[in-house]
């Protein structure tokens, strides 16, 4: 089942589908000239091998998929199938430019997978390998640094801040594979917080928090909105509110 329907904040048209449990939405080996957003439900990513079907991802709510055949223009290489009853938004070729420009934190999304891919060519091309091959032994892991908690006090989940320099928070990408330093996934029950919300940069001695895009429901330090890019001290006691979820900064 399909509908046509227009963005009111732009001009690019899309269609709204919906798919049953189990429904294909795609077959590997397709031809396509169209990505997709998840409204609501769940979309598995499948590939085969001699072993059957073998998921590569579990998509949710604001995840997209199918976005290379627009890019590449070359036959799926997964299938997509609803898990549960679902609403997608299929996005054409005509479309794309246009829905970038409404939704920069998907071009964004989709910039940092093409990334990982190049990273990972490059890996099996012999980069890391090779370097694997020359060095004498492998050295072990340092120890996380940690640099302070993070209580949220409605569930009682103390959440520990560890990194160096930059800690990223928000919430698992499966689009991507990333996940950020301080995962909020679990807290998120209204996906308030985005993919790569904010990140926590250690200056010296100090603490700051800074959001890295605008996101839209925003970064607050003790009530007041922060805006993007800028870098506000955190000291223990505050109260950091990451879209809907309230976190009190404990220190270290």
């Amino acid at each position: 089942m399909s509908e046509q329907r227009s963005d009111g904040a732009s001009s690019w048209r899309h269609r709204l589908r919906r798919f049953s449990p189990g429904e294909v939405i795609f077959h590997e080996g397709d031809l396509g000239n169209e990505m997709y957003i998840i409204q609501a439900g769940q979309v598995e990513i499948l590939r085969l091998s001699n072993k059957g079907p073998q998921r590569l991802a579990l998509l949710d709510r604001g995840d997209f998929f199918g976005e290379m055949s627009i890019l590449d223009e070359l036959p799926r290489t997964a299938t997509a199938a609803a898990v549960s009853d679902a609403r997608v938004v299929e996005i054409n070729g005509a479309a794309f430019d246009q829905m970038l420009r409404a939704n920069p934190e998907i071009a964004i999304r989709i910039m940092r997978k093409l990334s990982l891919r190049v990273r990972e060519a490059d890996e099996k091309l012999g980069g890391r390998e090779a370097v694997t091959l020359i060095a004498k032994a492998p050295r072990p892991p340092e120890p996380p640094v940690v640099l302070g908690y993070m209580t949220h006090r409605a569930s009682g989940v103390r959440l520990e801040v560890t990194g160096t320099d930059s800690i990223t928070v928000g919430r698992r990408d499966p689009v991507t594979g990333i996940q950020p330093s301080v995962d909020l996934t679990g807290l998120d029950q209204e996906r308030s917080v985005s993919r790569r919300h904010a990140k926590l940069e250690r200056r010296g001695e100090r603490l700051y928090l800074v959001e890295d895009l605008g996101t839209t429901n925003g970064t607050f330090v003790n009530g007041k909105r922060i805006a993007p890019g800028e870098a506000v001290e955190v000291a223990a006691g505050d109260l950091l509110r990451f879209g809907l979820v309230e976190l009190h900064y404990d220190g270290a």
